[in-house]
């Protein structure tokens, strides 16, 4: 770990704070970019001596193609790039406007999309690279009714994660895809979801933001593809695609 160039979006609270912390303690360079300019600095701050904040809109793409501009002159190249920016929605399906949705993929998809097609070229270049993208498993699993437009973005955004290791598997081994799906994370996304919503760090069992960042980090030591960040997790979702209601029809 120690040299890594590792760039993280969403990176002034929550996981990605969490990880900033946890990996510049292992001697990761990282860059680190956030709307938040004040809280970003004060992470990269407690990330080490070479942790570089970027204020940036990922929703945008000419800011995402900034961070990379930016890691690249500092740093000369990026070993790991981790689409983690997101925000959630308390609506349910039937309250949903245009703009909600929109929402939802500007900041749950489409910034994923600017960031693997940014560094997608350069980790071609170097054959070599690892793009991780934090999903959900309300994107496997969308059990949560009011949270509706994350969960369709979520679901997005595994499908394009999934497409993009399929692209690249044949001619750039060397270039890892991953999503990491966690379940409730004790952090202020449900205070900062669209509509407001119950406060995630109440919800029992919920993991710390430290716990996510620990099994991204053990991603980036060791690639793979979908990773769920508790084994029961994976029973959840085969028993979710194993209902009736998901099954093949019936003769007739």
């Amino acid at each position: 770990m120690d040299g890594k160039v590792v760039v993280i979006t969403g990176a002034s609270a929550g996981i990605g704070a969490a990880l900033a912390q946890a990996l510049g303690a292992r001697g990761v360079r990282l860059v680190l970019a956030a709307r938040r300019e004040s809280e970003l600095r004060r992470v990269a701050a407690r990330s080490g001596s070479e942790a570089v904040a970027v204020p940036a809109d990922v929703t945008l793409r000419e800011d995402v193609r900034r961070v990379l501009d930016t890691a690249l002159a500092r740093f000369g190249h990026v070993d790991v790039w981790v689409n983690n920016a997101g925000r959630g929605i308390t609506r349910p399906v039937s309250a949903l406007t245009d703009e909600d949705f929109d929402e939802m993929m500007r900041v749950n998809v489409k910034s994923a999309l600017y960031g693997m097609q940014a560094v997608l070229p350069h980790f071609q270049e170097r054959g070599t690279g690892h793009l991780i993208n934090v999903s959900s498993m309300l994107g496997r699993v969308p059990h949560v009714a009011e949270r509706s437009a994350y969960n369709a973005a979520k679901h997005a955004l595994n499908a394009l994660t999934a497409n993009l290791r399929q692209e690249v598997r044949e001619r750039f081994p060397g270039i890892h895809v991953s999503a990491v799906l966690p379940g409730p994370v004790a952090t202020d996304f449900g205070d900062n979801a669209l509509g407001g919503g119950p406060d995630s760090r109440a919800i029992p069992g919920a993991q710390s933001a430290e716990e996510i960042a620990a099994v991204i980090q053990e991603l980036i030591e060791r690639p793979r593809g979908d990773v769920y960040t508790r084994p029961e997790h994976v029973r959840e979702v085969l028993a979710y695609y194993a209902s009736p209601d998901t099954g093949a029809p019936h003769d007739s």
